[in-house]
């Protein structure tokens, strides 16, 4: 027993401690505007019909970001080196976050989502990359599990600070309040990041002077592409829940003749709780499983309930349906799994690159998503669209995932 605790101990290295809590702030910020877009937007002039429009085009902006952001950041990883990405990333994106809590025109609302965006796509890739390369291979699953879990919990901070700060009578421009903490929790974060090391995995490579971070090398040969494909694929569940049943829940809920007030906010919240709680067993399944694939079948498997819950949710009282949102968060919480897939699936040259922009493509599909979700509109409901777009999201995931390669226990100590 001692010594199964002090081998799980031995997972909390400065690598894991540190991407951990870069990620938290990470997630804090990037979710921070599903949460305070509505009184944002109002407190800046947005007129009521003009709302949901508006918001739809930052969070697409935003998303944007990520998508090109990941492209940068992962490239850089690989050439630059692992810890380059983890300080340029967090700068650009605390200081954007900083300088929206100016904002007072949505131009430069829009402009500075967009820099975020590039920012943080950086963060989680970076992390997870130097944390498999740091950990034994039989334990990384474990530290990149603990990343993603105690990463995601930002989002459930960041409903709690706006909750704290509207229920205790602050005004409605509160929200650039909750912009500026998350500025200065980035900024703090890198005094923690000067005591972590390079991957030792990096440091060598560099010496045996091979091409690095070729991102074009993902689509010159047909076998390395599906594969990068396939680890894209996976993860779509995941912001379609976010980015349109989640942040846009309160027009489901009107749709759906939910009982009872349904707010975006707290909907994030409990998202995130069951996203928290979901990552932490994912994680653990796949390592008792000593299987990725099987452990992205079973929370595939939940989600798709999930999804079946929401959509049939007529009449149903607000905390019911809080409940079937906090049941797709815990179905979705395979993110752990997702990324640490990603970082397992290529070689060291070419790691970063993909282990930043695959959890970026995810989340950069979310535009491709809402405009199939919008333009299915035109044929079917509101719910029906919604309802299509979920299926799609669901069947395709389940087949990338029956195509992947198995990476429980892989060697990463290779290049391509």
């Amino acid at each position: 027993m001692k010594e199964k605790l002090a081998s799980f101990r031995s997972i909390f290295t400065a690598a894991v401690i540190v991407a951990a809590l870069g990620y938290f702030v990470d997630i804090y910020d990037l979710l921070l505007f599903s949460v305070i877009w509505k009184p944002s937007l109002r407190d800046i002039g947005v007129p009521a019909e003009q709302l949901v429009a508006t918001g739809e085009m930052l969070i697409n902006t935003q998303m944007t970001g990520l998508l090109l952001g990941g492209i940068l950041w992962g490239v850089m990883g690989d050439k630059r080196g692992r810890l380059s990405v983890l300080f340029g990333s967090i700068i650009t994106y605390s200081l954007a976050n900083i300088m929206n809590g100016f904002a007072n025109e949505v131009w430069h609302y829009a402009l500075l989502r967009f820099v975020a965006g590039i920012g943080l796509a950086g963060e989680l890739g970076a992390g997870i990359t130097l944390v498999a390369e740091s950990l034994p291979k039989e334990k990384r699953g474990w530290g990149t599990m603990l990343v993603a879990a105690v990463g995601v919990s930002g989002a459930v901070f960041a409903g709690m600070m706006w909750r704290v700060l509207s229920d205790n009578g602050a005004d409605i421009s509160a929200w650039r309040t909750c912009y500026f903490i998350g500025g200065a929790l980035g900024l703090a974060l890198l005094i923690l990041r000067i005591g972590v090391y390079e991957s030792g995995m990096f440091t060598q490579l560099v010496e045996q002077h091979v091409d690095r971070g070729n991102f074009f090398k993902l689509f010159n040969n047909k076998e390395r592409f599906l594969k990068y494909l396939r680890c894209v694929l996976v993860g779509f569940p995941t912001w379609f829940t976010i980015g349109i049943l989640v942040t846009f829940c309160q027009s489901f809920a009107e749709q759906l003749g939910v009982v009872g007030t349904v707010e975006s906010g707290i909907a994030i919240m409990y998202a995130y709780s069951g996203i928290t709680l979901g990552d932490f067993a994912s994680g653990f399944l796949s390592q008792v499983l000593h299987s990725r694939k099987k452990a992205l079948y079973v929370f595939l498997g939940i989600t798709g309930v999930g999804f079946v819950l929401y959509f049939n949710a007529q009449g149903i009282s607000a905390a019911a349906f809080y409940g079937i949102i906090t049941l797709l968060g815990f179905g979705t919480g395979f993110w752990a799994i997702v990324v640490t897939n990603a970082a397992e699936q290529f070689g060291t040259n070419l790691r970063n690159t993909v282990a930043t922009t695959v959890p970026n493509f995810i989340r950069g599909s979310l535009p491709i998503l809402i405009f199939s979700y919008k333009g299915l509109q035109s044929h079917f409901s509101q719910l029906h669209s919604a309802a299509i777009v979920a299926a799609f999201c669901i069947v395709v995931p389940m087949i990338a995932a029956y195509y992947s390669e198995e990476t429980y226990g892989k060697d990463l100590d290779y290049i391509e």
